[in-house]
């Protein structure tokens, strides 16, 4: 029987042959990896000390810059017994429309408040005699700056009052809240409070630290020096730089993967590489989400989704609320009063304070309760404004009218309400209001919209093609994944992970590209002189 020989050469060998094609394809991935990663290595090393520097002065300015010294707004009880009728108060000024209407603390008593026009200073008026306090917004506004400043001012004067209509690079939009008082003190370090009168919050704080850090974040990391004009020349650098950051990233995990070593490279370079694996995806998470972040709001100013509710016309705010004030009270701690529209009739909204304690005191408390939110009342309770019986329907009942003002859709399209007394993803600090209730629509409108009962306003909307970025935003670049550890540990971690970065990535890479080129200068210089040694002996 003669039996066929079988081929056992590596050509015959299929495995042979595919094991050799996949060593092929190793050695030019890895050639390519390398290339690439030293041709950006100086774009991308820029890019990473100008982008991680620049995001330390935030952390550092969140962290350490100035901040209220009491959280909660003022309170006192509400007592509208032997006062003025708001019908009369309302009349008497003249006031047949109105935007917003609402009793508020002030210095030595409450008072009525009206915003007859949402960009204009609100008005005011005793309760007692119905008299109107001209210009007492900006006393207001310095009121409420003291109150929130606390023991930080030390009896400082006032040195400067302004009205903002418009953000700015001092003010800018991630504020949300305007128009606001920005009332500046007589101190060294020209402490600063940004007062919105409407709802009595502080809506920034600043002084020179934060001012500075501020700018310095602003020019380094967002590039706020470049003219509006010139825009797509941002958009296009911007990209250009941390595109370069990214592919830098991208095939410093090439050469991680591709290239192994069975010890650990002497000095930089094996301190580079050893940071490579733990700081490689971080990197690529800020830069991918920073770089997604860019391309969705370049060129878009950011637009307020705050609306107020369309004018009161208060003709129908009759029953005489103060003569029936001590029987309709009884046994609540009311502390807050405003007048709303349902749609059909006239509210009195009356806000309930908030149980006694847990309020932050310390400043760590405060800072953590300043991004985290804390509502400062508690629930309301509602009566009819023409004729004072209670409206059973509520809150919630209230937040879905107002949204169907605001959207123009009918409650069939609201897949889910709730009541937002925390903020967090989606609805986070920038607002600076609470509690809201969160509708959250399906076809065709397919967005959230965040309503306040208390002011009859939309606060915010979130549109769903936006969330996948917002989302991104939130925990690959500002690592908000990271709020169950607590926002100092938070700031620690970050702030390790960036200087990390600068210094075994940004700094010993750029030496090592450095030596590099420099080597290779020498290399290419001692070439000439070998080749040009024989020529000048022949010549000789």
């Amino acid at each position: 029987m003669q039996h066929k020989q079988i081929d056992s050469s590596p050509a015959g060998n299929p495995t042979s042959t595919q094991s050799q094609s996949a060593g092929r394809w190793r050695r030019q991935a890895r050639k390519l990896a390398v290339q690439w990663h030293q041709t950006i290595a100086i774009f991308g090393g820029v890019a990473l000390l100008l982008w991680a520097l620049s995001g330390l002065t935030h952390i550092v300015m969140a962290t350490f810059g100035p901040q209220q010294a009491v959280f909660f707004p003022p309170q006192r009880p509400l007592q509208l017994t032997g006062t003025s009728a708001l019908r009369d108060i309302l009349a008497n000024a003249g006031i047949d429309s109105a935007q917003a209407v609402r009793v508020v603390v002030s210095e030595q008593e409450n008072l009525l408040q009206v915003t007859t026009r949402q960009d204009q200073p609100r008005r005011y008026f005793r309760l007692s005699d119905g008299l109107e306090l001209s210009d007492h917004d900006q006393r207001q506004a310095v009121f409420l700056a003291r109150h929130y400043l606390g023991n930080q001012l030390q009896d400082a004067a006032v040195r400067q009052i302004e009205y903002v209509t418009a953000f700015s690079d001092a003010y800018p939009s991630v504020n949300r809240l305007l128009p606001v008082y920005r009332i500046e003190f007589d101190r060294d370090d020209h402490l600063t409070a940004y007062i919105y009168t409407e709802t009595g919050a502080v809506a920034a704080i600043s002084n020179d630290f934060k001012h500075n850090l501020q700018q310095v974040f602003q020019w380094v990391h967002t590039w706020s020096w470049f003219p509006r004009e010139a825009e797509w020349g941002r958009l296009l650098l911007i990209v250009l730089l941390v595109g370069s950051l990214l592919a830098l990233a991208l095939t410093g995990v090439g050469m991680l993967l591709l290239i192994r070593r069975r010890r650990r490279a002497p000095g930089q370079r094996g301190w580079h590489r050893l940071a490579g694996y733990v700081l490689a995806l971080p990197l690529l998470m800020f830069t991918s989400s920073g770089l997604w972040h860019l391309l969705q709001y370049s060129g878009l100013a950011e637009q307020s989704q705050l609306k107020m509710s369309p004018p009161l016309a208060l003709q129908g705010v009759d029953f005489p609320l103060h003569t029936q004030w001590t029987a309709m009270t009884e046994g609540l701690n009311v502390n807050h009063l405003s007048i709303v529209h349902d749609g059909d009739r006239f509210l009195y909204r009356l806000g309930l304070a908030r149980p006694r304690g847990g309020a932050p005191d310390s400043p760590t408390a405060i800072r953590n309760a300043r991004f985290a939110g804390i509502s400062p009342t508690g629930p309301a309770l509602y009566l009819d404004a023409a004729s004072g019986q209670p409206w059973p329907q509520g809150d919630r009942e209230l937040a879905i009218r107002l949204g169907e003002l605001f959207t123009g859709l009918n409650r069939e399209h609201i897949d889910q309400a709730r009541l937002i007394t925390r903020f967090g993803s989606g609805y986070d600090f920038r607002n600076k209001r609470l509690p809201v209730w969160r509708l959250d629509y399906a076809e065709p409108l397919h967005s959230s919209v965040f309503v306040d009962t208390a002011s009859g306003v939309q606060a915010d909307r979130m549109d769903a093609s936006r969330r996948p970025e917002q989302f991104s935003f939130s925990m690959l670049h500002k690592w908000n994944f990271l709020r169950p550890v607590g926002r100092n540990w938070q700031n620690i971690i970050l702030t390790t992970l960036l200087l990390s970065s600068v210094v075994l990535m940004g700094i010993i890479g750029l030496r090592m590209d450095w030596r590099r080129r420099q080597r290779k200068r020498q290399q290419k210089q001692a070439g000439v002189a070998s080749t040009a040694g024989p020529k000048a002996v022949s010549r000789a």
